[in-house]
């Protein structure tokens, strides 16, 4: 079945509902979204020839269009090439010209000046665009596709070299947007989602689950994240609901802290795709209450391995309640996940090893690179790259990337849990912890601190709390406080930048 069936019984069966807003305007009930995007959907397939299969790129900002164009593609069989929009256009380019879109979708039509040959760029706000989307009246069904046609074509950060296309399909977001409804969040249609995180990646594919519901669907004037405008619309409509990284979570809480807010007017917050420390998730809870919802996914697998829901984050009656707030839940729905050894056999609970799920959300494959794929998905297994354990109930728990663990001295280090113990200082706003090569022991712990506005804290106050919380081989050797951590768009920390900088600064000693 193709996804975009899920808008067009919506379309057919609550034509009146208000379906995307701008802010505080109403951009389109859902009869008027599904014109405007049956009417792009034509557009692209008579005056550009984009048919079944062909890709389609969106590089642009959070804006109420998006939507309208990855159905419109959806439409059409076609694939979304979503691109993350903080990247830099020769980035860019190459996803785009890896992917052999036809078509790409821009905010001024002009960001790539000419230079992708055999790729149109459109502008989401040009003449062209309005007269795509305007003068229709009938909707047409989607077209037919497969189940394992390609819908959504995902680049990954690419942290560790080329970014790898993740080929995800009908079938895959489809499944992804039924573990939503059942694992994540109750959905009903007097919901307003709030896209404050980039629709290019999960916060987009949220929408799946939302549009089946006919609920509505906002973008802040700010095209981004402003915990002010973020309060402001949550007075002003009632029921958000919002994915957000934990970073995003915590500046917004920071802020309520100021202003008095205590979360009125939001429903749920769905945080995933970095570490949400102990110490903030607490904050969370304690000044907004049950509202928050923990998810583990990755893009080869997306927002769909394990979740926490809100009743059991807030639940203290359990004797292991901490343990269990701090892991990211138990398995979503319609997966199965596992922790293995080195010979992909299973390790009880209490091991460390590496997690691997297998089930209809895991990807089709990497695009035109067999080899990755073949490397990446085992005998059906996601090798997810991370590690951590299951306790005897099922919850997991996440120690590190294993790209990130630490070794010293033939010792494992996990950087998370020697960034547990510096965040409990309280003028400690955030840290990462990586290791840098040194050649006796391998490598050294060194610690970025950023601190809380105004505050002071000296290396020496540091040192003291970590001596009194963790092994000595586990302190980092080297302290360096900076006003802030690189981060990608989706909130997550740039080790491999903190890495590069640290060893340069060595180096230069």
């Amino acid at each position: 079945m193709n996804i975009a069936h899920w808008l067009y019984q919506s379309v057919l069966s609550w034509p009146n509902r208000p379906a995307l807003h701008d802010g505080n305007d109403l951009f389109a009930t859902y009869k008027g979204l599904g014109q405007r995007t049956v009417a792009l959907a034509r557009w692209l397939g008579e005056a550009q020839g984009i048919k079944r299969g062909d890709r389609i790129a969106v590089f642009v900002q959070n804006c109420p269009e998006y939507l309208e164009i990855l159905h419109a593609v959806w439409w059409l069989g076609a694939v979304v090439v979503p691109v993350n929009y903080k990247l830099h256009p020769r980035e860019s380019e190459w996803i785009i010209e890896n992917s052999g879109a036809r078509l790409v979708f821009t905010g001024n039509g002009t960001t790539f000046e000419g230079k992708l040959a055999a790729c149109l760029e459109l502008s989401v706000s040009g003449p062209d665009y309005r007269a795509a989307v305007a003068g229709q009246q009938g909707i047409a069904p989607p077209a037919a596709t497969n189940p394992d046609d390609i819908a959504w074509l995902f680049y990954t950060s690419g942290t560790t070299g080329r970014p790898k296309g993740v080929m995800l399909t009908h079938d895959n977001l489809i499944h992804m947007g039924l573990c939503y409804g059942s694992d994540v969040d109750r959905v009903f249609p007097d919901q307003v989602s709030v896209y404050a995180a980039p629709m290019s990646h999960g916060a987009g594919l949220y929408a799946l689950g939302l549009i089946r519901a006919a609920a509505a669907h906002l973008v802040p004037k700010s095209r981004g994240f402003d915990p002010d405008e973020i309060m402001d619309l949550a007075g002003r409509y009632g029921n958000l609901c919002m994915f957000a990284a934990p970073t995003m979570v915590k500046r917004l809480v920071q802020r309520a802290e100021q202003t008095g807010f205590r979360g009125e007017g939001i429903s749920t917050i769905v945080y995933g795709g970095g570490p949400m420390y102990a110490a903030d998730l607490d904050a969370a809870l304690d000044l907004f209450g049950p509202r928050f919802v923990h998810i583990y996914g990755q893009g080869e697998s997306p927002m769909t391995i394990t979740a926490m829901s809100r009743e059991l984050l807030a639940d203290k009656t359990h004797p292991n309640w901490i343990a269990r707030r701090n892991s990211v839940g138990v398995a979503q729905s319609c997966v199965e996940v596992r922790v293995v050894g080195p010979d992909m056999q299973e390790l009880p609970a209490g091991n460390t090893g590496e997690i691997v799920v297998r089930g209809p959300t895991v990807m089709k494959g990497y695009w035109n690179n067999a080899e990755a794929t073949a490397a990446t998905v085992v005998d059906g297994w996601l090798m997810t790259g991370d590690l951590g354990h299951f306790d005897p109930d099922g919850f997991l728990t996440l120690t590190d990337r294993s790209k990130d663990v630490i070794i010293s001295g033939g010792t494992n280090i996990y950087p998370r849990e020697v960034e547990e113990v510096l965040l409990r200082h309280a003028e400690v706003f955030e840290v990462a912890v990586i290791g840098v090569p040194e050649p006796e022991w391998g490598e050294d712990v060194v610690a970025f601190v950023v601190l809380r506005e105004g505050a002071t804290c000296t290396q020496i106050e540091l040192e003291k709390l970590c001596r009194s919380e963790l092994a000595s081989f586990k302190k980092p050797k080297r302290y360096h406080f900076v006003k802030e951590l690189p981060k990608n768009s989706y909130g997550k920390i740039l080790k491999t930048d903190l890495r590069k900088q640290a060893t340069a600064e060595s180096a230069a000693v």
